[in-house]
This record gives structure tokens, sequence and C-alpha cells, in this order.
């Protein structure tokens, strides 16, 4: 069971956090954790994007955000996806 999640707005040039490029989300266990990107067609999938930043391997700023901000984000991205196909 899961007992922490963090989410996390991926910015890149001319982002913000109302509109960033991409979700992340930290899903935090008793035993470890799980990172997870949300993709286009709005599911959650394993991403290595948060260790990837931690260790300086990206060019990506990412900010963590509250679970209200991430609700708005997933609304800007369902648009946005949808407009983008």
């Amino acid at each position: 069971m899961t007992s922490k999640i963090t989410f996390y707005a991926i910015l890149g040039p001319g982002a913000t956090i109302d509109r960033p490029a991409g979700l992340l989300r930290r899903l935090e266990y008793d035993v470890g954790w799980e990172d997870e990107g949300l993709q286009r067609d709005m599911s959650w999938r394993r991403s290595s994007l948060l260790v990837e930043h931690a260790h300086g391997s990206t060019d990506e700023d990412i900010v963590e955000v509250s679970h209200d901000q991430a609700s708005k984000i997933v609304s800007y991205l369902r648009g946005k996806f949808a407009t983008d196909a």
C-alpha cells in the first residue's frame, strides 16, 4: 500500500507550473518507492526521470507541486494532449 505520493512538474523552455511539459509522481511504500510519469493516454508508467535529474543527467527542471496543483496539471495536460493528437 502506498504511504505517500509526491508530485513533480516537469518544466522546460517556456513551461511554467501552470503549463508544464509533464507530470511525475513518486509513490513511497513501506519497503521502497517507484517513480511514474503521466503519459499522453493519461496512464501512469514507470519513469527514471526523477533519478536521472537527481544525478544531473537531464536538462529538465523538476519542481515539487502540491496535490491540488497536480490535479490542475492533470486537467491542463488532458486538454493539451487531446489537442496535440
